[in-house]
This record gives C-alpha cells, structure tokens and sequence, in this order.
C-alpha cells in the first residue's frame, strides 16, 4: 500500500513540473521531430502551390457564377 502511495506522489509529481521545465521538454520534443520531417523540394513545392492556385481560381470562377445567377433570379423574383 505505501509503495503504491509513494509511486501515486511520484507520477504526480512528473505530471507537473515546473513551467520552465515542461517548456524545455515541449523545445527539446519539437527539435527531435523536426529532425524526423521529410521537407518537400522546391520542385515538389511549386506544383503544390499552383495546384492550389488552380483549385482556389476554379472555385472563384464556379462561385461567382452561382452568385450572379442568385442575384439574377432575387431581381426577378423581387420586380
């Protein structure tokens, strides 16, 4: 019973250090998986950004139609 008491004070007390403590762990665990990232190339970087440039003009195009075609039919309805 005490050993589980003893244990119960001592994962409480990790649960919680101290600020500076737990912002170390936090900086020290962001650097450790920074390491891991695979960064895309610049080549990988440019199609992904101008498929995205793509879709988001697309979709402009697409809203702006359904938009002048509900304003249309509003002015209609409404004279």
């Amino acid at each position: 019973m005490a050993k589980k008491q003893a244990q119960a004070a001592d994962d409480r007390a990790d649960s919680a250090p101290n600020p500076i403590t737990r912002f170390i762990r936090y900086v020290e665990a962001s650097k450790a998986e920074l390491r891991k990232v695979t960064w895309p190339t610049l080549k990988e970087t440019r199609k992904a950004t101008l498929a995205v440039l793509g879709f988001v003009a697309v979709m402009a195009v697409i809203l702006g139609l359904i938009d002048l075609g509900l304003s249309s039919l509003i002015k209609t309805i409404l004279s």
